[in-house]
């Protein structure tokens, strides 16, 4: 099972859409149930979840264990009943996609728990979590380094003293090019977890949210405000958008 986690309006269908895109071919069965459908994939079995005629996400998941699909989408865990027939698909050899709105990677291990769902399916089932945000990126045409970005404010989102007082920061003063905003286009920010043997074994024995980082990271976890602070550093992302997007977590 690959979880994409992030609030309403961080492209986590569009990620998921561009996977099923990637992966799809003639002699796979791919099916989708989404609330609502939001684009329409070509070879894919797409079916809008209706709960207010008893059509479910539940419903739609036991149907379509009937159908021998390789690969399954669910639009969004929302209760116990959808995640536990969504893991116990996976874990009777379908690959199954979904999101489910949580700030960060780790802390999605920690919701599907207080949803009460078993640790031993959790830690059997879970292979990948992802969690998003779509930031604006600072317009390339009129970019300038952002001189009231101070060392202090760097450290203070997690830059080393070193990095700090060497990082030039950037920011867009507008031009015709980006409707004098000083940002064109968007850009996605990641954190990937790789729910390995031994982040497994910490599901099993219960860890805590502090202690299942930190095993995370020594197993190489790199949180998104690290990829926050190379968009930084390369002149992508402006200090407010950083803070925007990034600093509320």
């Amino acid at each position: 099972m690959v979880l994409v986690t992030g609030p309403t309006g961080s492209g986590k269908t569009t990620t998921l859409y561009s996977i099923l895109k990637h992966i799809n071919k003639p002699s796979m069965n791919i099916l989708t149930a989404e609330d609502p459908v939001e684009y329409e994939l070509e070879g894919v079995g797409q079916v809008h979840v209706k709960e207010d005629i008893g059509f479910t996400f539940e419903e739609a998941l036991r149907s379509f264990l009937r159908q021998d699909p390789e690969v399954i989408l669910v639009g969004e865990i929302r209760d116990k009943t959808t995640v536990d027939i969504a893991l116990k698909a996976a874990l009777t050899g379908h690959l199954v996609f979904s999101t489910l709105h949580t700030n960060d990677a780790p802390s999605s291990i920690t919701r599907l728990i207080n949803m009460g769902t078993p640790n031993y399916l959790i830690s059997a089932a879970l292979s990948l979590i992802m969690a998003q945000r779509l930031a604006r990126k600072t317009c390339t045409e009129c970019k300038v380094i952002d001189e009231t970005i101070t060392a202090q404010l760097l450290i203070a989102i997690g830059f080393t003293p070193e990095q700090a007082n060497r990082a030039k920061v950037y920011k867009g003063k507008g031009c015709s090019k980006c409707g004098e905003s000083g940002y064109k286009g968007r850009q996605g920010i990641y954190e990937i977890l790789d729910v390995n043997k031994s982040l497994k074994a910490g599901i099993l024995s219960n860890l805590g949210q502090n202690e299942f980082i930190a095993l995370a990271k020594k197993n190489g976890f790199r949180p998104m405000q690290k990829m926050g602070h190379d968009l930084l550093l390369s002149g992508d992302l402006t200090y407010k958008e950083y803070e925007r997007v990034l600093s509320a977590e």
